[in-house]
């Protein structure tokens, strides 16, 4: 009786949840691609039931802990301890443009207007630490009592297809990386819109295709970067988002999380970190779990031309076991891969990455990705992801990667799998945006087509959300100039003064050499003088004793 009320229960919330979509959703969307969406749903919902209790909850949400959180994850840790050094975080704030400066002077000040509240003295003052005049705070709008940015939420009006099927042909953006985005989303702060602010839609050839305005410096990839520089990216992304986000109107929230402690061995429910750690162990430079790699590399070899790949489901009974074996052999090298059908395989990796302990996009950064969404401009969506992939930790991007070039080869064999970009967004989208908490189901329903959306511009411009924007990079190299204490030359006046004082460095080393040659030549010379001398004594004493001993040899007369 149990069983039949939750089994009710589960097909009740299921229909619920298709009529509250329904009411906030486009009737215009194909049939084939929301069945797709609910059947995975479905198939989630049972694997929940029964399940074991999340890892995670959201905790009460307290102002000044999450200024605090932000101000740390930007690099600014010194601004909340009051320590006074001349470290990264000093090297940082001389980088920033004004607009994201005047977003940290907003922070801090928040922050530091809730400890007084609290009756408890902040560490450092925001005019200890930013001259500005009070004009530059107009810039951005005031906080809202929970810590966020509270302006108005725009309205997000989901995708129209064209039940005709025509559409026009895809049109190309000029996406430039030199200017940072929030710079050329100035344009927003005064209500206006730019000309960039148009609808996407969903019919697979209307998504628009983008051209990067080769900067002169070259691209650089994130591969290609120390991970200290890719510390220092992040924190300069997460400043350039949240103005961005303030630009364009739209609340930049975070998810504060109580972590329980997670399991540190096995497969499933494992952090991705543990994982690698595990792994490189065994294969020291792995930058993607093992059991992930494998997972995807069973599917290529055999599924990517199996109909319906991804949607139609693996037994439930053959999965569990399957998961089972690969917990108990899988490291030892025992587990035997040719049992796994492709349909079994689909189901093992959608069910690793829902059971992350932390998901894929991050906990903390998972609203954020929510809130690209709301953006109806596509080249603002794109420069929204962009700043995220930049954010992630270097496990969740790498491991994200592997996915999205996966999920693109899928596409690729369309004709014959029959699973479309927008096939594989819908079943992809729920198992990546795995919300977690009290308010899961609610979260979920909201972002249903919008998360889609992301996932299908995170397929097709993988390659430009992989690559480093210029501003980024000039941002770093001057926080290590500022670190050092240096400034490069930047004229042929400053180059000449360089090259003097290395030539004046250079003579001077010779000098030093030829001073010690000299002195090396002084010593010998005495040595030498020495010797001769020790040897005309011994010889001289030779002689007498030689005579001496003659002497006494001769007879007498």
């Amino acid at each position: 009786m149990h069983l039949m009320q939750t089994l009710m229960g589960s097909v009740s919330l299921c229909f619920c949840r298709k009529a509250q979509y329904q009411r906030i959703g486009s009737t215009s969307l194909e049939r084939d691609s929301m069945e797709d969406y609910w059947s995975e749903m479905k198939s989630i919902d049972e694997e929940r039931q029964g399940g074991p209790e999340e890892l995670m909850e959201r905790a009460s949400v307290d102002e000044a802990e999450l200024e605090e959180a932000w101000l740390q994850e930007a690099g600014l840790s010194t601004l909340v301890t009051g320590t006074q050094s001349d470290g990264p975080a000093e090297a940082l704030l001389s980088t920033l443009t004004h607009s994201q400066a005047a977003m940290v002077k907003k922070r801090l000040d928040n922050y530091t207007q809730t400890l007084r509240k609290r009756n408890r003295q902040p560490m450092r003052h925001v005019r200890d630490v930013f001259s500005m005049s009070d004009a530059s705070s107009e810039l951005t709008p005031p906080i809202s009592p929970n810590g966020q940015i509270a302006p108005k939420l725009p309205q997000w009006n989901p995708p129209k297809a064209d039940i005709n099927g025509s559409s026009s042909a895809s049109e190309t953006i000029l996406l430039s990386f030199v200017v940072p985005y929030s710079e050329a989303a100035r344009a927003h702060r005064k209500g206006r819109e730019c000309q960039d602010c148009r609808r996407i839609r969903k019919d697979d050839r209307d998504l628009p295709s983008f051209q990067i305005v080769r900067p002169r410096q070259g691209v650089t990839r994130v591969s290609d970067l120390s991970s200290e520089d890719i510390k220092k990216i992040g924190y300069i992304s997460l400043i350039e988002l949240t103005t961005f986000y303030d630009f364009m109107g739209i609340e930049m929230k975070r998810n504060r999380v109580v972590r329980s402690k997670a399991r540190d061995s096995g497969i499933f429910g494992v952090p991705l970190t543990t994982l690698l750690e595990n792994d490189q162990k065994k294969y020291p430079g792995s930058r993607v779990p093992l059991v992930f790699k494998k997972l995807l590399s069973k599917l290529e070899q055999t599924g990517l031309q199996t109909e319906g790949i991804l949607r139609v489901p693996g037994s439930a009974s053959r999965v569990k076991y399957l998961r089972q074996e690969l917990e108990l052999k899988f490291y030892e090298d025992r587990f035997d891969w040719d049992q796994v059908r492709q349909n079994d395989a689909a189901g093992l990796l959608k069910m690793f990455i829902r059971e992350l302990p932390y998901p894929m996009l991050t906990q903390q950064h998972l609203p954020a990705f929510t809130a690209a969404q709301s953006i109806s401009s596509p080249k603002h969506q794109i420069q929204a992801l962009h700043l995220l992939i930049m954010l992630l930790p270097e496990a969740n991007r790498d491991t994200l990667k592997a996915l999205l070039e996966f999920l693109t080869k899928v596409v690729a064999y369309e004709e014959k799998n029959r699973m479309s970009l927008w096939n594989v967004s819908m079943i992809v989208a729920p198992n990546l945006f795995t919300f977690r908490g009290k308010n899961a189901k609610q979260e979920e329903m909201q972002g249903v087509v919008a998360a889609a959306q992301l996932v299908r511009l995170l397929i097709t411009h993988q390659d430009l959300l992989w690559t480093v924007p210029c501003f980024l990079i000039s941002h770093v190299r001057k926080m290590n100039e500022a670190a050092m204490g240096k400034k490069m030359p930047t004229s042929e006046k400053s180059k000449s003064r360089l090259l003097k004082r290395w030539n004046t460095e250079k003579e001077r080393e010779r000098s030093e050499v030829s001073a010690d040659e000299c002195v090396v030549m002084r010593e010998l010379h005495h040595k030498n003088v020495n010797n001769k001398k020790r040897n005309v004594d011994e010889s001289e004493i030779s002689s007498i004793k030689q005579a001496q001993r003659s002497t006494k040899k001769q007879p007498a007369v």
